[in-house]
């Protein structure tokens, strides 16, 4: 027998979309990615929904909010004139089909640019890749050049693509993940003495990420994974309660085999179907009670390791 009751947890919840009733505002462009295929079109709204939220924590007004998770949708609009076979590789791109994959930037600019109802949100796809050191793409442009809808779009973009499960990637955990994002934050440390005088001479201090932006990104990250394990451990709650049920049950049936008389025994069977729920018998009360016994273990086995990744990312420093 199997149990549905478990409420999955959803890091890209649209709750906060809702809010500032992007639904209607957003339908045309959210058409707009119905040709993209299924992975890319999921990390578009998975990269939106975090930009929102990011928006939320730096505090910024409402209509920039709403402007800013708009040009994240449509962050990588582009990609749908990238040749499959460069798009979903498996293995890593050559330096030639890494060449071709950049250019989803300029194509969905373009494609903004056209439109005159995607002009606006043009900066998402152009900008989402630049970095703040100028190593980014496509126009290598350094700090205050690149639009700030940008330098929030590209911690989404760039957590989102790490964290989620891709079919051509690994799936790397949550700490780690944070943990490249704020190297990324980082100065990149000089390879020889000339790109170190370059460096003092030019003053780029900086990393390729807003230092500001991925720890709001670490705050949301916490956020969520105390929401999962609420949500967990309310659906453990549900197994202990049921687990005690079945206990019952299983004691009810014991006494029902001592019992000599027919009437003690009727008289327990009576009380065991009062608590025996729908698809449950006598028959297979052991198999369901072990079955919640495994969901339990697993679920605190969960709840245990999300607790053990709080408590490295707030050790995390930016």
């Amino acid at each position: 027998m199997s149990f549905s009751k478990n409420p999955e947890f959803d890091f890209y919840d649209k709750t906060s979309l809702k809010s500032y009733n992007l639904d209607k505002s957003m339908q045309y462009q959210l058409n707009m990615l119905d040709s993209l295929d299924v992975f890319t079109r999921k990390h578009c709204e998975n990269v939106a929904s975090i930009t929102c939220r990011l928006c939320e924590y730096l505090h910024l007004p409402k209509d920039f909010t709403a402007y800013c998770t708009i040009c994240a949708y449509l962050h990588d609009i582009g990609k749908q004139f990238i040749p499959p076979s460069i798009l979903q590789k498996p293995g890593k791109l050559t330096d030639e089909e890494y060449e071709i994959m950049k250019t989803h930037t300029t194509i969905g600019y373009e494609m903004c640019m056209k439109d005159l109802k995607l002009r606006p949100y043009a900066a998402g796809p152009y900008y989402h890749h630049e970095a703040l050191d100028g190593s980014g793409y496509p126009q290598g442009l350094k700090k205050n050049d690149i639009p700030y809808e940008a330098q929030i779009i590209r911690v989404a973009d760039e957590y989102d693509a790490i964290v989620s499960k891709r079919q051509y990637k690994s799936h790397i955990g949550i700490s780690d993940t944070l943990k490249i994002l704020i190297e990324n934050a980082h100065p990149r440390k000089p390879i020889n003495p000339s790109d170190a005088l370059n460096e003092i001479a030019n003053n780029a201090k900086l990393g390729k990420n807003n230092p500001k932006v991925v720890k709001c990104l670490i705050k949301v990250v916490i956020n969520d994974i105390e929401y999962e394990i609420s949500g967990k451990q309310e659906y453990l709650d549900y197994i202990k309660s049921e687990l005690k049920r079945l206990t019952e049950i299983e004691k009810y049936k014991t006494k029902m085999n001592n019992s000599k008389k027919e009437k003690d025994k009727n008289y327990y069977l009576e009380g065991i179907k009062m608590l025996l729920q729908q698809g449950e018998t006598l028959e297979n009360v052991d198999q369901v009670y072990n079955e919640l016994q495994d969901a339990y273990d697993f679920r605190k086995k969960e709840i245990e390791h999300l607790w053990d990744e709080i408590k490295v990312i707030k050790k995390l420093k930016v």
